[in-house]
């Protein structure tokens, strides 16, 4: 496996850095990194390293220590998260009405037959990147993006694709990789 250049080191700190945000400059960036981290994923799957959950619930500690997701909220501005029945039912009741209302006019059935959301942006992100039913927002918000959670190796094939939507998952990428690059 090729090592990364001390240009792209740079410009993946930079890109990172600049969070407050240049989301164009991220989504070229984090495009132009996909090829190497879909080496890096199936290097990780093959070797399964032990420690693997360890080091990602680190990174994503110090990463998240120095991001704020109200500057970026890209994940809500680009993709959906799954609903699930129990997410469904909660904001039905918080909007005060039925669940297959809330169905009919927020979400469709996407191709793995899971509810996702009608539009992008999210419709219920604020002008100031914030969640205005944040307190009932649905599982998958609440987890994402799902770089501190049990069993990392199990879901690289989602961190991967994330790598494409947070900036804070590019960047524990790429701090991974540096042990596996080499």
């Amino acid at each position: 496996m090729g090592s990364v250049s001390v240009e792209t080191k740079h410009k993946i700190s930079n890109t990172f850095q600049s969070i407050e945000m240049d989301l164009e400059r991220f989504s070229k960036e984090s495009k132009s990194e996909f090829p190497a981290n879909k080496k890096l994923k199936e290097k990780l799957k093959k070797t399964k390293p032990k420690n693997l959950d360890g080091t990602f619930h680190n990174l994503h500690e110090e990463v998240f220590a120095e991001l704020d997701c109200l500057e970026c909220a890209n994940c809500c501005k680009t993709t959906s998260p799954i609903f699930i029945q129990t997410d469904i039912d909660r904001l039905a009741k918080t909007f005060r009405m039925k669940s297959s209302q809330f169905i009919d006019e927020y979400l469709h059935r996407d191709e793995d037959g899971d509810y996702v959301l009608n539009t992008a942006p999210c419709p219920f992100l604020g002008q100031d990147n914030k969640c205005l039913v944040y307190e009932d927002r649905p599982k998958a918000c609440r987890e994402y993006p799902h770089t501190n959670r049990k069993n990392m190796l199990g879901i690289l094939d989602l961190t991967l694709k994330n790598t494409l939507v947070c900036p804070a998952v590019l960047k524990i990428f790429y701090e991974i990789g540096k042990d596996y690059r080499k």
